[in-house]
């Protein structure tokens, strides 16, 4: 298992030699240090702790700061874990940069979602309005709130609330290209949330 973290820049698009038009997203990957190893011993499991994009020491706390000079690195803005890797191939203080990866591989993209607000049934989960005509008393309600014997509303029915803002991965999105001058990533198609969020790029686990 490989993976970096990133922060996404936008959309794009690249032509291949066919002629062939394919939309790709641009992704910063890196550079990320690796703060800790984690291993079996000390903690119960074995993993990495990476992080990426530089945090102002007056912003960090007290531990932060500790942390990251073991490293000899500053704080980080952005700091996940990274499991099933081999510990005998990284070091605290490793950089990783984006040509972990190769063109033709395929990954697993997790950002957050763009938060929407407060939304609707028919926005949030996609329900169909009633008659707007002049004398129906049901146009973009929730509808029924489920069997009257139950004297409660169901768990999971679905209601209006805040949309968007949500942890979502994408799944064996191809690579199309590596710049590794620049530490970017083009991977095909989209990725959730807006442009400079922070998103975690991992090795496509059903590939």
């Amino acid at each position: 298992m490989k993976g970096i973290l990133g922060k996404k820049l936008g959309m794009t698009q690249v032509f291949t030699p066919e002629g062939n038009v394919v939309p790709v997203t641009v992704i910063e990957a890196g550079p990320c240090v690796v703060l800790q190893k984690k291993d079996v011993e000390n903690d119960g499991y074995e993993a990495i702790q990476i992080g990426y994009a530089d945090k102002k020491e007056k912003r960090s706390t007290k531990p932060e700061v500790g942390h990251a000079k073991k490293a000899n690195t500053t704080p980080k803005r952005y700091v996940k874990e990274l499991r099933g890797v081999d510990l005998s191939q990284f070091e605290v203080g490793q950089e990783l940069k984006a040509d972990i990866f190769a063109e033709g591989e395929f990954v697993d993209v997790t950002g957050i979602s763009k938060g929407k607000g407060f939304a609707g049934v028919i926005k949030r989960w996609g329900q169909s309005r009633g008659p707007m005509s002049h004398g129906s008393r049901y146009h973009r309600g929730p509808g029924s709130m489920g069997s009257i014997q139950a004297n409660r509303v169901p768990k999971g029915k679905r209601l209006p609330g805040h949309m968007g803002s949500e942890t979502v991965t994408i799944q064996n999105l191809e690579v199309v290209k590596v710049d590794a001058e620049r530490n970017v990533i083009l991977v095909k198609g989209s990725i959730p949330g807006p442009r400079n969020s922070f998103v975690n790029v991992k090795q496509a686990i059903k590939k």
